[in-house]
């Protein structure tokens, strides 16, 4: 069997669970790693000073934004890509991949260079300070045009997982992750760059990531070939793409204008609480991502089986995912809301007020954490199965409709303690209204299942 077959043969026929871990164990540790980039940097730039530490709190929405121009076109094909090989539609799949990837890094590149143009109004509203605006300039200079390797990567990165080729997606996150951990003291401290150097080893390693993904391309080893004659701009081609790519990428801006309100939230408070708050949301998305990337792998096996109508397929996969990141999501909290100045004392160089921000936000937001995984999978259900409307509704129900919200109205009430808040209020609320959203599609569900059975 060829290694293209044994991608389909473990999409469509292998036992659930072994497919479950075959698929989302090495995206999931692929992400893990990759969570690093952020965590290393805060690691060491937390040498600095606490206005470097924030600088990179700053800068971190923008990073966002790019990760979601990468799903808008990457998750937003992956989703048709599953449902196409599920119905054994190779060709159109490959013309869906080459749209994508091409169309990603051209958006992105004209969206970074408009950035560059802006920066210093952009920073501003990003919640900058002016103690902190000279290190977040120095930062962004290197780190936004850098970022258009990332694109590249994020896209590829669900591209090649929509094909079952998970441990290539592992491989490309693994590499730069690990190369990153190792070159951020380096420049930092050996070479004298501060916080430039932090950006310096994030943009090599995002190019070592890539390299990867272009060495499987060129190997001939993807079901896809990328090719720019491949490119269709049809009006269903990208109907296809858009109606899961645009709420996947209102879903990340929501996760970018989350960090950018508590920054804002909490510039009146000073960089100490800015910087406090950056190093939760850095430890909290390490946990987020291993949920998305085991996630990742459950989006494809969905896809393939609502289109290849095995619906008792597709449900099993549901109440496994559901069961395993719920599961994940429990423990992770715990170790957060558990020992939260064990783990906040690694990011600072004895600053309290530091302390102080970082035990009372990651012990909330460890214990909402719980919640998580089952609003992802369900989000991300509704999207694999090309039903947009409900897939861009919970999306933008947890950092949009209940966040939003919270991060206006509770700083108000509690002060400072409001923004601590503001996520786990938003994480009970969006957890309820999943709950709802679920039961009514599993009605749905099982209502094609056995008009199919009759027919």
């Amino acid at each position: 069997m060829s290694g293209q077959d044994k991608k389909m043969e473990l999409l469509g026929n292998a036992p659930v669970p072994k497919a479950l871990l075959a698929m989302g164990i090495p995206t999931m540790m692929g992400m893990m790693i990759n969570a690093l980039y952020n965590l290393a940097d805060a690691y060491f730039v937390s040498g600095l000073g606490t206005s470097q530490m924030a600088a990179i709190s700053v800068v971190f929405p923008l990073g966002q934004v790019f990760v979601g121009l990468g799903l808008l076109f990457g998750n937003g094909a992956a989703s048709y890509i599953s449902r196409l090989l599920g119905m054994g539609e190779k060709d159109i799949a490959d013309k869906a991949a080459s749209t994508a990837l091409y169309s990603s890094l051209l958006i992105g590149g004209a969206v970074i260079i408009g950035t560059i143009l802006c920066i210093a109004p952009v920073l501003k509203l990003l919640g900058g300070t002016e103690s902190v605006l000279p290190y977040a300039k120095i930062y962004a200079y290197i780190f936004i045009p850098a970022s258009i390797f990332n694109v590249f990567n994020v896209t590829m990165n669900n591209l090649v997982t929509s094909e079952g080729a998970a441990k290539t997606t592992m491989r490309a996150l693994m590499a730069g992750a690990a190369l990153n951990i190792l070159l951020d003291p380096f420049f930092i401290y050996t070479l004298n760059l501060g916080i430039a150097g932090a950006a310096v080893a994030t943009a090599v390693s995002q190019i070592v990531s890539s390299a990867v993904y272009l060495r499987y391309i060129f190997k001939g080893s993807s079901v896809f070939h990328f090719r720019v004659r491949n490119c269709s701009f049809s009006r269903e081609m990208l109907s296809e793409i858009l109606k899961i790519g645009v709420p996947t990428l209102v879903f990340q801006l929501l996760t970018s204008l989350s960090a950018v309100l508590i920054n804002v939230s909490a510039k009146e408070y000073g960089d100490a609480v800015i910087a406090g708050m950056g190093v939760v949301i850095r430890l909290i998305s390490m946990g987020s991502l291993m949920v998305f990337g085991f996630i990742k792998g459950f989006q494809p096996i969905a896809g393939y089986s609502y289109g290849a109508k095995n619906y008792d397929r597709l449900r099993e996969a549901v109440k496994t995912s559901i069961i395993w990141s719920t599961a994940f999501c429990v423990i992770f909290g715990a170790v957060m809301g558990l020992f939260p100045d064990n783990i906040i004392s690694l990011f600072t160089n004895h600053d309290m007020e530091l302390m102080l921000v970082g035990r009372w936000a990651l012990r909330a937001n460890g214990i909402s954490f719980a919640l998580f995984g089952l609003c992802v999978v369900y989000s991300s259900l509704f999207l694999a199965l090309g039903k947009a409307r409900a897939g861009f509704f919970l999306g933008v129900c947890r950092q949009g409709i209940c966040f939003v919200p919270m991060i206006l109205i509770l700083p108000v009430i509690w002060g400072k303690y409001g923004i601590f808040f503001a996520q786990p209020a938003a994480d009970i609320l969006a957890a309820a209204v999943t709950g709802i959203t679920a039961v009514s599609l599993h009605k749905k569900l099982r209502e094609e299942s056995v008009k199919i059975i009759r027919d």
